[in-house]
């Protein structure tokens, strides 16, 4: 009996040892898996972006970009808290093998998790695209060619591709593009935008002057260089409208600068007016054949709501204020540009 008891209790405590054993590890393995899991959810969950100031940085990625050109992009703008940790995410979420071109905004305390999702789905920020002020197609691709990575050439080079796009097809305002937008693209939006400009309304007033859109964008041209002052743009529209008219030429000082191409000339004189082009309004009646900028929308539309006045002269105020006075007949106008021209060489202003 005590041999069957001792034999029991020896059972008994192998049991409980192996139990034991079990249990231990069982913890070990619990430990390492629970070592494993807060190391992985700090590379995953943890704060990675870290930028100067709390403000957030712009990466931008160039179409043809690999991983390596990223990742050495990211290190070098110094906002990365850890580059092992967005690496081994990278690696596990294959994002090394699907980089997307584009510009993406880095935001202070973006969890490397956030970071890799929208690098590798390709969740990237627009740019907001400015042009105004264009005096021709190469001064806008070279102004565009700064905010989206489409070079001014390329540009250049769709534009003159295009028989039906030219200086009037490009609205001056504020537009949403993605950064890697190519050439093609931005033109073609932009085809759009002007259509959308060109609402039936607007396209009303045009028929209503016996215009065309294209017309009107290139008198409007002339108005943005005539005057910078917005109240006066819809007088001196109504000005040129009522030479138009009389099938009058249009005699626009900016037009002879457009065809002689020196933009510095302050004072047009006689001799200029003698060049042999047809955007010289001073020799050929009607508009010239084309825009001599990229006409504003606050031309546009001062053409489009231009004065219904007698005036059929302009010129500028002598205080140089950049104002104009108007005059109905050729002895008022006379007197006026007389003073002009006395307030220019006062200032010796001779060219």
């Amino acid at each position: 009996m005590s041999t069957y008891r001792s034999s029991f209790q020896q059972k008994r405590q192998r049991n409980r040892r192996r139990m034991l054993i079990m249990i231990a590890l069982f913890f070990v393995v619990m430990c390492v898996i629970g070592f494993i899991f807060l190391n992985n959810y700090s590379y995953i969950s943890k704060p990675i972006i870290q930028t100067a100031d709390g403000k957030s940085v712009s990466l931008y990625i160039p179409t043809g970009a690999d991983y390596k050109y990223v990742k050495n992009e990211i290190v070098s703008m110094n906002v990365l808290k850890s580059k092992k940790a967005f690496d081994w995410l990278a690696r596990k979420t294959n994002y090394d093998e699907n980089v997307h071109p584009g510009r993406y905004v880095l935001v202070d305390g973006m969890t490397n998790q956030q970071l890799v999702n929208m690098l590798r789905m390709g969740y990237q920020t627009p740019v907001k695209v400015v042009f105004n002020n264009m005096r021709t197609v190469e001064q806008l691709a070279g102004r565009i060619s700064e905010q989206i990575e489409a070079d001014s050439i390329s540009i250049i080079d769709a534009i003159y591709a295009n028989d039906s796009v030219d200086a009037t097809t490009f609205i001056p305002n504020t537009y949403e593009f993605y950064w890697n937008t190519d050439a093609d693209d931005f033109i073609g939006k932009m085809a759009v935008e002007h259509a959308r400009f060109w609402n039936e309304t607007r396209r009303q007033k045009a028929q209503a002057l016996n215009m065309t859109p294209r017309e009107v964008s290139i008198l409007a041209s002339i108005i943005d260089k005539e005057t910078t002052k917005t109240s006066e743009m819809p007088t001196i529209a109504g000005v040129y409208i009522n030479r138009l008219k009389k099938r009058w030429p249009l005699q626009a000082d900016p037009t002879l600068i457009f065809a002689l191409g020196d933009y510095n000339i302050r004072r047009v004189l006689d001799v200029h007016k003698n060049i042999d082009s047809p955007y010289n309004t001073y020799k050929y009646a009607g508009l010239p054949p084309g825009p001599i900028c990229i006409p504003s929308i606050a031309a546009i539309d001062a053409v489009l709501n231009a004065e219904n006045h007698k005036y059929f002269y302009f010129c500028a105020k002598d205080d140089l204020s950049g104002y104009h006075v108007f005059a109905k007949n050729i002895n008022e106008h006379n007197r006026n540009a007389d003073r002009y021209r006395r307030a220019l060489n006062r200032n010796r202003i001779y060219r």
